[in-house]
């Protein structure tokens, strides 16, 4: 999909991370493995996990704040929140979002798309301003998956942490910097039990992780052409790739299959592990201060997902400086 009519503009951006870093010798013991196991088959050193007294919203409601002040406005018409982690069936923390950031009665509801979360609520926001509905989208991604990950499991202990990134949408021009100019999306709803949490009141996150592995690579991939396709631009014309922060071989992978050296592959997993949703705003995040990340620059965002689900966003990179903070 191409987006046309009034067309969706980052402005803003916004991360919160809870204080608490488990590195991976806080696990060789429980788990049975070795650091230079963990770091051999992942890229990941540390993630961050929340306390129990810290909700999914209450990074959320940090996150968004973020990412309103990074933009520069107070208000904002809608609400789309990006989750697998949600703490309840019902009712969705949208609302719950939206009112403690004193949004009044914006509309907000929730998208449960696994690790494409955030880029499928991008997406949904850009079809929100694309028909007039809204001229200004408030995106969360909150997760806090270490409330279902089995801490004994060194195949999904290892992997997960938790975090929360956000985005403002605003009504906008195609030719100005931050506009959405591509996106793709998909799913594949029979390998549907290759990534779940079965039962949500006591049950664990699995993975089957070759076919995962295989698939993540395979769609990742062929996504982020077909975006490519859309808006015109060449391989060799985009700065920077901004996989899903799932695991290093995956994004290596990804990255040697699109022809895409490393150097422009936007990887900052080691020390947050794979946040699932929030885990591509928490990567252009430590980008742009890290200074890999800046104005002007051609990306395409790829993310891949339980479900199966898949989506990819281009734009190029505006003039904005994400507020970050920690709980």
């Amino acid at each position: 999909m191409t987006i046309e009519n009034q067309t969706a503009v980052l402005a803003g951006l916004g991360t919160c991370l809870p204080v608490r870093e488990v590195d991976n010798a806080e696990l060789v013991e429980r788990l049975g493995a070795s650091d230079a196991w963990i770091r051999d088959r992942t890229g990941i050193a540390a993630r961050r996990i929340a306390p129990a007294d810290l909700s999914l919203a209450d990074l959320a409601v940090a996150a968004g704040g973020n990412a309103l002040k990074s933009a520069g406005v107070a208000k904002a018409d809608a609400v789309v929140v990006a989750t697998s982690t949600p703490e309840r069936l019902l009712p969705a923390v949208g609302p719950q979002i939206a009112s403690t950031l004193g949004l009044g009665h914006a509309a907000a509801f929730d998208v449960s798309a696994g690790c494409c979360g955030f880029v499928y609520a991008l997406t949904v926001s850009a079809g929100l301003i694309a028909t007039g509905l809204a001229e200004t989208v408030l995106v969360v991604a909150p997760e806090k998956f270490s409330t279902v990950v089995d801490p004994t499991d060194r195949t999904t202990a290892v992997l997960f942490g938790d975090g929360a990134g956000a985005a403002v949408l605003r009504s906008g021009r195609r030719d100005e910097p931050g506009a959405l100019l591509a996106v793709d999306w998909g799913s594949d709803g029979t390998a549907r039990d290759l990534i779940r949490v079965p039962d949500r009141r006591d049950g664990y996150l699995s993975m089957t992780g070759k076919r995962v592995y295989l698939k993540a690579i395979e769609h990742m991939t062929s996504s982020t052409l077909r975006v490519l396709d859309r808006c015109g631009w060449a391989t060799s014309e985009v700065d920077t790739i901004v996989p899903h922060q799932a695991n290093m071989r995956i994004i290596r992978a990804v990255a040697q299959r699109l022809s895409v050296p490393e150097s422009r592959t936007l990887c900052t997993l080691e020390r947050t592990g794979n946040t699932g949703a929030a885990a591509v705003p928490l990567a252009l995040t430590r980008g742009q201060a890290d200074g890999v990340v800046g104005a002007g620059d051609r990306m395409v965002l790829t993310t891949f997902g339980a479900g199966l689900a898949w989506a990819s966003a281009a734009l190029v990179w505006p003039e904005i400086t994400a507020v970050e903070s920690e709980l």
